[in-house]
């Protein structure tokens, strides 16, 4: 089950490693990807620091850690391929994968019912 945050990062957890990018309503609002910077394998990220940064026709946005732990993953794809983003943003444009330091504390984020409210409202 996907899990959302209030920055439009969605996660989805196996086990103790979230899969993270960004939501649909997120790409939306940016536009044609042109480009994505991914992090460092390895690196250790704390939650609301920026992990990667998106940029498009319209703005470059940062994307934010949604919980603390260490990128496991990167999507490699998008170097080539930034537009997947665009293509399958909560699907095969996902970013990374992070093994979180508390896999139980992605269970405050938003559910898709709430996060729809959220964006409905935040209009």
């Amino acid at each position: 089950m996907k899990r959302y945050t209030e920055e439009h990062e969605w996660l989805e957890l196996d086990g103790d490693v979230a899969t993270v990018g960004i939501s649909i309503h997120a790409q939306d609002a940016l536009g044609d990807i042109t480009f994505v910077e991914l992090p460092e394998v390895g690196r250790t990220v704390k939650k609301g620091e920026s992990l990667a940064v998106v940029e498009s026709v319209k703005a470059a946005s940062d994307v934010y850690a949604p919980l603390d732990g260490e990128v496991v993953e990167v999507n490699g794809a998008l170097e080539d391929n930034p537009q997947l983003v665009n293509e399958a943003a909560e699907g095969e444009g996902w970013f990374i994968k992070i093994r979180l330091a508390d896999a139980g504390a992605a269970a405050a984020f938003m559910d898709s019912e709430a996060y729809a409210t959220f964006v409905a409202n935040e209009s």
